[in-house]
């Protein structure tokens, strides 16, 4: 079973453009790759799903038991192929002081090769240290080589090679010179995706060259080949009959941030998914409900706003009862209006506020949320409501004028929410959170949503609430 985990000494040193490259440059020997991400990120599984061409799955401690870790990981494995796992941050990085959610834990627990990536911009013999320290931290994790990344020219990389040879054992596997076309662009919820990148396959081939031509990929290949297999057995879940509903979700490059293993969960579970653009498609399909998750809708807030049709036809939909679930951007969508770098666009108008966008975050990290009796989901005989549930939030938006009527479906008990103290807007059939959710043993989302859906399509009334949208 080959594998390989992909680390840094901090965020922002290269490892999500090396990870893409490795991966692309792997598919073009015939590798068939299997990419992973450490940790709740959206983004970066775009680009590595895309060059893989077989969807990213993420590895959370938070939101995730160690068995179902462990069992996601060994069930995605390519037969014949080598997984690649991409860290989040540095390689001991995490919220536990002693290390039990970092990327070096999770390394240890799947026993894989870590392959350290380092910007080196300005620096010399202090390399040294550095990777000493890194060795000897956790000396039971096993880092195999290291890459260095960002590098000044020929004279620089000839420093640091004498330099890693005579004062360290580490392998160096290559090195990547300074180059501005082989960086992402950051804005200020991270990376930009791959569906808004304009000349992203000129950028991959250029991550993918840079690869190719300064990284020994025969030697990550020996080094991924890892003696012994590891075995994993199913975690236990609900027990859930078939639910034949149908899901309309909004997938485009407004709204992109789902877990593709959640996706696959609802179909799973009898779910027929039927995806929408809100920028181009002038209607929705005929479904039962409607899922819109995250993304960057003050971005294409004009677009959005001039796509009147898909408005009035998402306004309509939750007019008539069907249920509505969001998340964080899907939730800006859904209200009034957004206001952003001094514009305000007019949105769909089911949830009764404004969106205000401010320079810095609102909310960001991990979340715990407690269930309220006006959650939707929770509370009939076969939906027990959960004590908490661990998510995140990242959204440098927050909601003003909201009606002071609306009710919510979680206490915030770690995090941001709506307004330090809840999240879960609950208005009619609309349901919809700044946190994102993760579908999991204890957060089984999935089942608890598509059962909603289909009480409410055998009943024509969504489950605990009699309430009607009468303001829109």
């Amino acid at each position: 079973m080959s594998r390989i985990f992909i680390s840094a000494t901090r965020k922002s040193s290269g490892k999500t453009t090396f990870a893409v490259g490795l991966c692309a440059a792997l598919r073009n020997r015939g590798i068939d790759v299997q990419p992973f991400k450490k940790g709740p990120d959206y983004i970066d599984p775009m680009w590595l799903s895309r060059v893989s061409d077989r969807s990213c799955i993420n590895l959370d401690f938070n939101s995730m038991t160690r068995e179902e870790l462990l069992w996601s990981f060994v069930r995605h494995q390519p037969e014949n192929g080598i997984s690649v796992i991409e860290g989040n941050k540095g390689l001991f990085d995490g919220l536990d002081l002693y290390g039990s959610d970092s990327n070096a834990a999770l390394a240890k627990m799947l026993s894989v090769p870590i392959i350290l990536v380092v910007d080196v911009e300005g620096m010399t013999r202090g390399i040294a240290p550095l990777i000493q320290g890194y060795l000897a931290f956790e000396p039971e994790i096993k880092i195999s080589g290291v890459v260095l990344n960002n590098l000044g020219g020929a004279r620089h990389e000839s420093k640091l090679r004498d330099i890693l040879e005579y004062y360290t054992d580490l392998e160096l596997l290559g090195v990547i010179q300074r180059n501005s076309d082989l960086k992402i662009v950051e804005r200020h919820l991270g990376l930009t995706t791959d569906k808004e990148d304009a000349g992203r396959q000129l950028h991959i081939q250029t991550m993918t060259e840079a690869v190719e031509t300064q990284i020994n990929i025969d030697r990550i290949i020996e080094l991924a080949d890892v003696s012994g297999k590891l075995t994993a057995s199913s975690p236990k879940t609900e027990q859930q009959s078939p639910l034949p509903v149908s899901i309309g979700i909004a997938r485009d490059s407004s709204f992109c941030f789902y877990y593709a293993d959640d996706i696959a969960a609802m179909e799973q579970y009898g779910a027929t998914i039927h995806y929408f653009d809100t920028l181009n498609d002038s209607g929705l399909p005929d479904v039962d409900a409607i899922f819109i998750g995250g993304g960057f809708p003050e971005t294409h807030g004009e677009r959005l706003e001039k796509n009147l049709s898909m408005r009035h036809a998402i306004r309509d939909f939750a007019k008539s009862g069907k249920p509505v679930y969001a998340e964080c951007g899907g939730l800006m969508y859904l209200s009034r209006k957004i206001r952003w770098q001094g514009q305000t666009r007019e949105m769909v108008g089911a949830i009764p506020a404004d969106v205000e966008m401010h320079e810095r975050p609102i909310g960001r990290g991990y979340v715990v949320l407690e269930p309220t009796s006006d959650h939707p989901w929770l509370g009939r005989e076969d939906n027990h409501s959960d004590s908490q549930i661990k998510a995140h939030e990242f959204h440098y938006s927050n909601l003003s004028e909201l009606d002071p009527d609306i009710s919510f479906a979680y206490r915030v008990k770690r995090g941001h929410g709506v307004d330090g103290e809840h999240d879960g807007i609950v208005h009619g059939s609309v349901f919809a959170n700044f946190a994102h959710m993760r579908n999991s043993s204890a957060n089984p989302w999935v089942s608890r949503f598509l059962d909603a859906v289909h009480h409410a399509e055998t009943t024509k009334a969504f489950p605990n609430k009699n309430q009607a949208i009468t303001n829109l």
